[in-house]
């Protein structure tokens, strides 16, 4: 497990018991570095969605559990947030709550001339993820090839 995941992990294992006693979801956990400054960011959402109060709340008790568990010997800069409107598929009750609903795919590399497509979620597994395109094409994915998959979002 590299340093990264292991921060990761033991913040997971930190926030999961304060946001399952408030009835919100841990959606991602990350380590960065960003423009010479670490982050730890956590996004966690709730039925309805969640507010600045409550993520708030939340970042209170963790910033205490953090500081007595003192796990990361670099300086960094805690967060927690919403995972907003383009918040990315990667657990697998995000790909079950998206079933059947139009996402958007990005790859890393083109296929077909295009690095991004647009489809239902029909089917997913740990390797692959499959969708229907609008005419009603079905397309099949490796995981590793995809940089970024999302709801779709229409304005």
């Amino acid at each position: 497990m590299s340093k990264v995941q292991d921060y990761e992990a033991k913040t997971e294992a930190l926030i999961l018991p304060i946001l399952e006693r408030m009835n919100f979801e841990l959606v991602d956990v990350e380590y960065v570095k960003e423009g010479g400054t670490y982050y730890l960011r956590t996004y966690v959402d709730k039925e309805g969605g969640i507010t600045v109060n409550d993520c708030e709340a939340v970042a209170r008790e963790m910033n205490d559990l953090l500081d007595a568990a003192d796990f990361i010997p670099d300086s960094y800069i805690f967060e927690v947030s919403s995972p907003g409107l383009g918040r990315p598929l990667k657990k697998e009750k995000d790909f079950a709550r998206n079933m059947g609903k139009e996402i958007e795919i990005h790859t890393y590399r083109a296929i077909d001339r295009s690095k991004e497509f647009f489809g239902l979620l029909k089917a997913y597994s740990s390797d692959s993820v499959t969708i229907e395109t609008e005419d009603g094409k079905e397309l099949c994915f490796n995981k590793s090839d995809i940089a970024l998959i999302r709801q779709a979002i229409d304005f």
